[in-house]
């Protein structure tokens, strides 16, 4: 991805498809330095903490699901790895799972 920070146009995705009242994007690429599928100047590894109302009464895998159609391509070309805590906002204050 070209200019654009693969960071940034994860939270610009995310943000269109899903108006969050939270989004927080991690890159934690740096703990990843020589493993498979990391590049050398970052932004390959992240982590998504996101609150949406899209997100009540759906399920884990449905809430997955939608953060990846969100992303669309970004998770074959530029994503290699990600991480996502997706919660409806009346479950904003849980604890993270797993």
């Amino acid at each position: 991805m070209e200019m654009m920070r693969v960071s940034t146009e994860i939270e610009r995705r995310l943000a269109a498809a899903l108006a969050p009242a939270e989004l927080e994007v991690i890159d934690e690429s740096h703990r990843h330095r020589g493993h498979a599928g990391a590049r050398p100047e970052g932004e390959s590894h992240f982590r998504v903490r996101i609150v949406a109302a899209a997100f009540a009464g759906r399920g884990r895998l449905e809430r997955q699901r939608m953060v990846y159609a969100a992303l669309g391509e970004l998770m074959r070309t530029d994503i290699h790895a990600l991480a996502i805590v997706a919660r409806a906002p009346d479950e904003a204050g849980e604890p993270a799972p797993g």
